[in-house]
């Protein structure tokens, strides 16, 4: 059997069927890895094969027990997991080993799932291309010459190598959605406080949401299932009854209901010649089924700087605690000043990317500055959720590219951190007024992934998942491992 490309929800049912067959599953999967890793490069920390058989053969004894028995899960290493190696790609952190498990990881491990290793992703999710990491970029598996996108571009990567079923990534502006497009995969950030944030490393917290990643729909649902809900640990949690999403989504899909879909046009407008014509082509599908009108975006030259106002104020202020003392790198403080020691630590400790954004929140801060930026975007962080409430109002969907770029070649974006930044502007709004996101592969161009972003009201996570599993059917792009490497 070709396991590397087996959705999880059915291996779930093979397992259930022959519970002996985790371990040919977890062997194949480690095959994979050692054959393909060494050129993608996106895992930070892997587990060793032992210690993962060891697990799936005590899961093997009582598969009925669980909801996701033995399935591989990768996990951005942002996330806290006991025992095993949390470094946010950070030299700052770069031997910190979590005496806590993260919520998520808490209920993956309940669900019988295996944490396979913790995934490369932009120091601190500082980035849109897994390049800022302290350690090493990781590649697309598409195009080892690109970057398969950030910040939680490991995650994908592994997915789209064969390397995980299923993946855990975390989203501030767009870092599920954004990798998932460059790499033909699908990435959903959820609405903000469904899924705890309870040992995720903060960094902007009004925009952080941990969100699920997978090669198919189905399995999106199913991971979603397993981590979101109350927490009481996080101050933000909603305290919601979750849905069978598997169940809800299978429900809608015979149902078949016609759906109102609201098109961002200026922002197709704005995207790349060939995201544009693969973006077209599955939407005149979706308006062939759905009732499609084209709306604009309000305030869309001021979308990108609001967000990273808000987003690097925040960054500021979380980043603080690294300081050599509390958090972060030890040196010697013997005969020297607070400032030389903090300065050294921190300057060590840090990338020229973190260091940056914490310097400009601090700056947008401080005193004579706060009003005319902070203050401001946080205004107009309202006006933009209120407007989108209303559309919500009128439309069950609103969708757009999720990125207007194709992949970019390394070392492109990270020389232009202007064109970097802009490349956010459809996938910061979802951020910015809390809302659910999806991205769906639709397509590629020259052989490069094209992904299409699904917005909905909060807490309509299932209506994206209805449509990700319609285009999912029509166009094929289900379960697709890369073939560039072998």
């Amino acid at each position: 059997m070709d396991w590397i490309r087996q959705p999880a929800y059915r291996l779930v049912e093979l397992f259930r069927s022959d519970p002996s067959k985790i371990v040919d599953y977890v062997d194949s999967v480690y095959d994979r890895i050692q054959r393909v890793e060494p050129l993608v490069k996106a895992f930070i920390t892997i587990r060793s094969r032992e210690e993962l058989l060891e697990e799936a053969q005590r899961i093997a004894k009582n598969v009925d027990s669980y909801v996701l028995p033995g399935i591989l899960v990768a996990v951005k290493d942002n996330i806290s997991t006991r025992g095993i190696r949390t470094t946010c790609a950070s030299r700052m952190l770069e031997n910190y080993v979590p005496p806590y498990d993260a919520t998520v990881i808490e209920r993956l491990k309940r669900a019988g799932a295996l944490i396979l290793g913790k995934t490369n992703m932009d120091e601190f999710a500082m980035g849109s291309t897994t390049e800022t990491s302290a350690f090493f970029p990781t590649k697309n598996p598409w195009d080892l010459s690109r970057v398969p996108g950030g910040s939680s571009g490991g995650s994908a990567a592994a997915l789209a190598a064969g390397e995980a079923t299923l993946a855990l990534g975390s989203d501030t502006g767009g870092s599920i959605r954004n990798p998932a497009a460059f790499t033909a995969t699908y990435g959903l950030k959820p609405t903000y406080g469904l899924v705890s944030r309870f040992g995720l490393i903060a960094y902007a917290s009004s925009l952080d949401q941990i969100g699920p990643m997978a090669r198919c729909v189905e399995d999106l649902a199913l991971l979603l299932q397993v981590i979101a809900g109350f927490d009481p640990r996080d101050a933000t949690s909603l305290p919601v009854a979750v849905p069978n999403y598997l169940e809800e989504l299978n429900r809608l899909w015979h149902e078949e209901p016609r759906l109102r879909i609201a098109v961002l046009r200026s922002l197709v407008e704005v995207s790349e010649e060939g995201v544009r014509k693969v973006f077209e082509d599955a939407l005149n599908k979706l308006c062939s089924r759905h009732e499609c009108e084209d709306v604009e975006v309000p305030y869309r030259d001021q979308i990108v700087a609001a967000y990273y106002i808000v987003a690097m104020a925040e960054a500021s202020s979380n980043l603080a605690r690294y300081d050599g003392v509390r958090y972060g790198l030890k040196t010697s403080f013997e005969g020297r000043s607070w400032i030389d020691v903090y300065t050294e630590v921190r300057t060590k400790g840090f990338g020229y990317e973190v260091r940056k954004r914490i310097a400009l929140g601090a700056f947008v801060l401080s005193a004579g500055y706060r009003d005319a930026y902070y203050l401001k975007a946080l205004r107009f962080r309202r006006l933009l959720k209120e407007y989108f409430d209303g559309l919500y109002k009128r439309f069950d969907i609103v969708v757009s590219p999720t990125m207007p770029i194709l992949p970019p070649r390394l070392g492109e974006l990270v020389s232009d951190p202007l064109r970097m930044y802009m490349a956010d502007i459809n996938t910061v709004i979802a951020n910015l007024i809390g809302c659910p996101a999806i991205s769906i592969p639709i397509g590629f161009y020259n052989g490069l992934p094209v992904g299409l972003q699904a917005m909905s009201k909060p807490l309509n996570e299932v209506t994206l998942l209805y449509l990700g599993k319609e285009l999912q059917e029509s166009l094929g792009y289900a379960n697709l491992v890369s073939e560039v490497i072998r």
